[in-house]
């Protein structure tokens, strides 16, 4: 019984979220309910790897940096496309080496570099330690470097490892 429910703030949050997507009746909180617990039992069949905190207080910032950089992203992604691509870099791959070993980490970071338009996580090599980023305006490759290593990973290295 306590594997169904090892995950109750998921169940809540999904069932939470399907109420709100579906309208509230009887039948649809059942159903949401059903759904959430089935979703809880399979991650917990899964039996992914606890995520470990070590700097909870860099949490906020990490936070601060990608919301302000996803905007940023958002309006030179939309100026681009307005102006009929008039723009001065071109979309092309580029090789990162990281220092981040840490899966949560990894995790994170994947989520962080997709979520920005314009720029997608399309592998790692976890042997080499790289990941190969698509940009779609790469003007210079030293900038997203410093982006990626300076801004993203130091801080999920500090809050990770």
């Amino acid at each position: 019984m306590s594997k169904l429910f090892s995950y109750p703030l998921l169940i809540v949050l999904l069932t939470t979220t399907w109420l709100m997507l579906t309208g509230f009746s009887l039948g649809q909180f059942l159903l949401g309910l059903t759904t959430a617990l089935v979703a809880a039992w399979g991650l917990t069949v899964l039996s992914p790897a606890k995520p470990r905190f070590r700097r909870w207080d860099l949490l906020p910032k990490l936070f601060a940096i990608v919301f302000y950089d996803i905007v940023r992203s958002n309006l030179a992604v939309a100026s681009i496309i307005l102006h009929g691509g008039k723009r001065i870099g071109k979309s092309n791959f580029m090789a990162i080496p990281l220092d981040l070993r840490d899966p949560t980490g990894l995790a994170y970071l994947a989520v962080i570099i997709t979520s920005t338009p314009g720029t997608a996580w399309i592998d790692y090599n976890s042997a080499r330690s790289v990941l190969i980023l698509h940009i779609f305006d790469l003007v210079d490759e030293a900038v997203w470097l410093d982006l990626i290593k300076n801004r993203y990973e130091y801080l999920l290295r500090e809050i990770f490892e």
